[in-house]
């Protein structure tokens, strides 16, 4: 796997440009600009409400820009389906996780590689996952649908990253999961960072995304409010007053 990762040479691989996305008559997202470097793990952080998911899905085509732009390896991928994005290497684990509950482990896995034919190198990317997450391995037999929600995350980050993904979105990991499971998420999270894969993370717990990030942008109201590098972020007085209940 480590042959396809990005390589930080700080060439900027997502690139979003006055994005505004609207639906229901609301406009969830007002404008807003943030950038994603190769190897760098960047996060989008802020209330719930702020924008942060919509603006994931308008990246992964989900949703439609109603104004803006989104480029990705230099080029414009407006109007671009999920399907075509997977294949030029970008992967999102979504909020809710999404996995296929009536498969075992090792299905999910494996639809994971659908825009793969290399099967060789499709079971050692299995095992790599299993490597990461030695319980996925113990219960691959298992449908999905009777994991528990942490192992429902690890498992839907794993499918990703069978996709041998250059950017992975992750979109709320922590969400409704045990403290102890939280911790394991962000363990995870900072490893398969420091295997080489770009990662943007949107998460509302601020503290620990700050604390695993190289840079971060706070989100209010559906616009980007401050950015910085996030060990800066995280000791701002506005962001902890704001985000971290001080």
């Amino acid at each position: 796997m480590a042959q396809d990762m990005a390589i930080n040479t700080g060439k900027t691989l997502l690139k979003v440009s006055g994005l505004k996305v609207a639906y229901g008559g609301i406009k969830a997202v007002k404008g807003v600009d943030f950038e994603v470097k190769e190897g760098e793990l960047v996060t989008l952080i802020g209330s719930n409400g702020a924008g942060k998911t919509t603006t994931m899905k308008a990246i992964t085509g989900m949703l439609p820009a109603a104004e803006g732009d989104i480029a990705y390896l230099g080029q414009s991928i407006h109007g671009k389906g999920s399907w075509d994005l997977v294949k030029d290497g970008l992967a999102m684990v979504p909020e809710g996780r999404g996995v296929f509950a009536r498969m075992s482990i090792s299905e999910n896995l494996q639809m994971g590689a659908y825009i793969r034919n290399d099967k060789a190198e499709i079971a050692n990317d299995i095992e790599m996952v299993f490597g990461i997450f030695p319980r996925l391995k113990e219960r691959q037999d298992q449908l999905a649908g009777t994991l528990s929600g942490g192992e429902q995350q690890m498992l839907a980050m794993g499918r990703a990253l069978m996709s041998r993904p250059k950017l992975l979105l992750l979109d709320e990991p922590s969400m409704g999961l045990s403290p102890i499971m939280v911790d394991k998420i962000f363990e995870v999270i900072r490893d398969v960072s420091a295997r080489g894969v770009t990662i943007l993370l949107v998460e509302q717990n601020a503290s620990r995304a700050l604390g695993i990030a190289d840079r971060g942008y706070v989100m209010e109201s559906g616009m980007v409010t401050m950015t910085g590098q996030a060990k800066d972020l995280l000791t701002d007085p506005r962001v902890r007053a704001a985000y971290l209940g001080e």
